[in-house]
């Protein structure tokens, strides 16, 4: 359960840092459908709209700028912690 948060927030974080879902799925390797899947399981299992879509862009709301603040320094902390691969 706490790997299925983990994931459906970083896909959150990635979506906010490319202002695109189609540009984070790249970056995750994931289809565009299943990252809006993810993205709408995070937004109803919390109750609150985390980012605004328009046809040309996506940009957090309020309550999903407030949670970035919160989740930047922890994903900043796991990259850091997590090892190189040659």
């Amino acid at each position: 359960m706490r790997e299925t948060r983990f994931v459906k927030l970083s896909a959150f974080v990635a979506i906010a840092d490319c202002g695109s879902f189609t540009k984070a799925s790249a970056q995750l390797g994931i289809t565009t459908g299943s990252l809006s899947h993810t993205m709408r399981e995070l937004e109803e299992s919390l109750g609150v709209r985390l980012l605004n879509r328009t046809t040309r862009s996506v940009a957090p709301t309020e309550a999903g700028q407030r949670l970035l603040t919160r989740l930047r320094p922890l994903f900043d902390g796991v990259d850091r912690s997590r090892p190189c691969v040659a």
